[in-house]
């Protein structure tokens, strides 16, 4: 097994022009600007690795699997300690992330830990006698009512009493406060918001996220509303306030549809300026990646994509099998419907830009695929449960171990973070840490990639992942920069992509393009593809190829097909030498059979956010 290597390149920081290095140049001039972005040179910003969604035991779900860690233990977790999980192990991250927030259900945030304490403020209310009844048919029917009422929104009128909501969420807001060391390690306070629109097994959920210790006096919950605007709405009134926060979609992929409608979104209204302004507000980012699977893209809607089958999973939520709509639940898809709407109607809800996140119910990510310990305490802790499945979903088997946020920012605090989110300058990870940089811009002197502060001068003269790009006179395209680095503890990285999304004659198109390859390949003129770099892993002890691929690659690049007059997105894609999955560690460490059903190996990978070209 390799892990802990030091990351080995082809050419030594700053970035050296060489063999790792494809450049494609055009003939002509551009001219950049971008949103937002006129402090961008100010400080150099570097890169932060974190998680934004993250359960503990205040989460009824976990709480009923068995789940006892607290959000203590989760920051704890978080800066590298040790916690105990459900199976009677210890899990521990390999290194200590830079930021992490607490994203608890706000629906019953809490309350069924205090409705088993036998001295709880709670302990008197009949559900809590029925909870911890001796007769397991009844606890179990006590179990069921409590998380049906979350499922279709009718809250026991106890278990929301409002004094007793905005304690809950004022000893969060402590608990932030205490681990949070400005500069070193950042708590952002935040929650789920857990709506399924009222529909069985949809997942229309939403973290909410604050840029302070500055927060509303309670979470507003699907219990206020399953509206997704409505959310929105109530974050337009907090920031009236003075209190600045966004909305994080994630599991698109589990959304049957729902989460991107192109024509009435949910409720029934008819998607128009005021909405997409009101999105646009409040839900920048959308998790790319998850436990939960992944929602870049899906073989029915990428058929020309390779890599467009990654960790998917299909099934809605429930456990019952019910495969749900592939149109509206992901994002490149998402992102196109943006692009029609903004050429017919003027206006685009889907300028969004990514991250990705774990979504772990065990108060500690699960995002390294050889200490992979399941998603949600005793309904998959162990390699044997996971080859099941629950009333969660039916194959546990295909969760992931996945993912983390990568945010570019000039310093570890809430504010320089939140202020990054927002304006989405992100990347996501399927886990490793791995570090991307997206540059488009123009007149960018040939040799830039030679000099110490070649990024400044990119956001000088250009746009950074998430940002928009304004053509102005002359039909040359502009120019791109891609540049990533390996995680020190993974594999070395095999190739960069850089995926561009239009509409041309009223019909969506999209492509792939490799420009950057390992080991001193070059992608093919025709197929826009780089050769295979012959990397391989072993079944048997999951050792990975240690002669394969680069630790960085770099690219310059010019869209052979661009048309100035034509609107589009371009976003980049890494992706590592193949490694084992978690389900073949697990294979490897128990003796249990392959699974047949996943792959045994995967390519780890990283996905920014698109930027935006606009004529």
């Amino acid at each position: 097994m390799q892990r802990n290597n030091p990351v080995r390149t082809r050419f030594s920081w700053p970035l050296r022009l060489g063999a790792a290095l494809c450049i494609t140049l055009a003939q002509g001039a551009a001219h950049a600007s971008a949103t937002g972005s006129a402090d961008t040179a100010a400080a150099p910003r570097q890169a932060f690795f974190g998680e934004l969604h993250v359960h503990t035991m205040n989460s009824p779900d976990a709480f009923m699997l068995n789940v006892r860690t607290t959000p203590d233990d989760a920051y704890r977790f978080a800066q590298g300690e040790a916690i105990p999980h459900i199976s009677g192990v210890t899990i521990q991250l390999r290194a200590p992330l830079d930021f992490v927030a607490i994203t608890d259900h706000s629906e019953y945030m809490g309350i069924l830990p205090r409705l088993f304490a036998p001295q709880g403020e709670l302990a008197a209310l009949p559900i809590a006698a029925r909870l911890t009844d001796k007769d397991p048919e009844r606890r179990q029917a006590a179990v069921l009512e409590v998380l049906m009422s979350m499922g279709d929104n009718t809250p026991m009128p106890a278990l929301v009493d409002k004094a007793l909501r905005q304690s809950i969420w004022q000893e969060y807001v402590r608990s932030a406060e205490r681990y949070y060391r400005p500069g070193e390690f950042s708590t952002l306070i935040g929650y789920e918001w857990t709506s399924s629109g009222a529909l069985e097994e949809v997942n229309l959920h939403r973290n909410v996220i604050f840029r302070s210790s500055d927060v509303p006096k309670q979470p507003f919950s699907s219990f206020d509303s399953v509206e997704p605007r409505a959310l929105w709405a109530w974050l337009d009134e907090q920031r009236k306030h003075g209190v600045e926060g966004m909305a994080i979609a994630h599991n698109s992929n589990l959304s049957n549809g729902l989460m991107f409608p192109s024509e009435v979104a949910f409720g029934g209204e008819k998607i128009d300026a005021a909405y997409a302004a009101l999105r646009q507000r409040n839900e920048p980012l959308v998790e790319i990646a998850q436990i939960k699977g992944t929602s870049e893209t899906h073989p029915l809607l990428s058929p020309n994509d390779e890599w467009a089958g990654f960790e998917l999973l299909e099934d809605l939520l429930g456990g019952r099998g019910t495969r749900g709509e592939v149109k509206g639940s992901y994002a490149r898809d998402a992102w196109l419907a943006g692009l029609v709407m903004q050429e017919q109607q003027g206006f685009n809800p889907y300028r969004f830009g990514v991250i990705a996140a774990s979504d772990s119910h065990n108060s500690g990510s699960q995002v390294e695929e050889d200490n992979y310990h399941g998603k949600i305490g005793s309904a998959d802790g162990t390699p044997e449960t996971r080859r099941g499945g629950s009333f969660i979903n039916t194959h546990h088997i295909k969760y992931s171990s996945a993912g983390l946020a990568g945010v570019w920012a000039s310093e570890n605090t809430r504010e320089a973070l939140y202020d990054a989110l927002a304006r989405r300058e992100t990347f996501g990870t399927s886990g490793p840490r791995i570090s991307v940089r997206f540059f488009a811009g123009t007149d960018w002197p040939a040799d830039l990639l030679t000099q110490a502060d070649w990024a400044q001068q990119a956001y000088a003269q250009g746009v950074p992942m998430g940002g928009e790009l304004h053509h102005g006179t002359g039909d040359s395209a502009p120019e791109f920069l891609l540049w990533a680095a390996k995680d020190p503890s993974s594999a070395w990285l095999q190739r960069v992509q850089i995926v561009k999304g239009w509409v041309e004659d009223g019909a969506t198109r999209e492509a792939v393009f490799d420009v950057g390859c390992a080991d001193g390949l070059s992608p093919d003129p025709a197929t826009h593809r780089c050769p295979d770099n012959g990397a391989t892993v072993s079944l048997e002890t999951c050792d990975f190829d240690r002669h394969k691929g680069d630790g960085q690659i770099a690219a310059r690049w010019r869209d052979p097909d661009f048309n100035p007059a034509q609107a589009a997105f371009y976003y980049a894609r890494v992706l590592e030498n193949p490694t084992c999955r978690w389900s073949t560690w697990d294979s490897l460490r128990t003796g249990l059979p392959l699974p047949e059903d996943v792959p045994a190996t995967l390519q780890e990978r990283a996905w920014t956010s698109p930027i935006w070209y606009q004529p």
